[in-house]
């Protein structure tokens, strides 16, 4: 079986849980990953491919995302969400109208620092492990885009907002930037990812939902996935269809 379950992945477990789901639950032949974690905290769309679309992970990974987040004012944790341990606290003392100025001032191309705690390597070893050994590193800045953002609720020292980016951006970040620019600085709540370029949430079928359904109700089937690539212009038009 090859192509893509578009997964609704739940709050409290890690990515790879989901595909310890699958495979305990339908054993499957074909080589079977994601396309893009979510961290345990968030909830949302997490792409699975099996079979032959496994090779389609780059393309899927470079399509933009569309995230749901909530802010937490006046608290930084070392995780940059609320799973960390707090690192200060201080006093909120912003008005509706400064958070609305500042969030939207992150619209664009912007210069980020990824979290100390993430996947993301250092000389071989996930950055989460450095820190984990009593020696955290600070990543460099990168080029992100953030093509689209706006507050949805501010109820304080709660904010929350939709962000539409690209590949490699850290809401997490994000909600620390925003507070430190704020200067009462921030981390970052819940978090729901609810599309990743063509693949929405309301397309998506929760762990429930597919061991009920099965496995072949719920894969979307191969050269679906790539026309839906080729439309995104993802996928080039010279790259060999698998």
């Amino acid at each position: 079986m090859d192509g893509l379950i578009n997964v609704n992945k739940p709050q409290g477990i890690t990515s790879y849980d989901v595909i310890r789901f699958l495979k305990r639950t339908f054993h499957p032949r074909e080589k079977i990953g994601h396309a893009g974690t979510l961290d345990p905290l968030a909830e949302g769309v997490l792409l699975v491919c099996l079979g032959q679309a496994t090779r389609l992970s780059p393309a899927l990974m470079g399509l933009e995302k569309e995230y749901m987040a909530t802010l937490l004012l006046g608290v930084e944790t070392d995780t940059l969400d609320s799973q960390g341990r707090v690192m200060a606290e201080h006093p909120v003392e912003v008005s509706p109208e400064q958070v609305k100025k500042v969030v939207f001032s992150f619209q664009g191309e912007i210069q980020q620092v990824p979290p100390s705690v993430s996947a993301l390597k250092y000389q071989g070893m996930p950055l989460y492990k450095h820190y984990r050994k009593g020696r955290p590193v600070i990543p460099a800045a990168r080029t992100v885009m953030i093509r689209e953002i706006s507050v949805l609720k501010i109820d304080l020292p709660r904010v929350e907002f939709k962000v539409v980016c690209s590949r490699g951006t850290y809401v997490r970040a994000l909600c620390r930037d925003i507070g430190q620019k704020l200067g009462c600085g921030g981390t970052q709540i819940a978090l729901r990812r609810t599309r990743i370029g063509p693949f929405r949430i309301e397309e998506s079928f929760s762990l429930p939902e597919i061991e009920k359904k099965g496995l072949a109700a719920v894969v979307l089937p191969l050269p679906v996935v790539v026309q839906k690539l080729e439309e995104e212009k993802e996928l080039p038009f010279s790259a060999e269809r698998p």
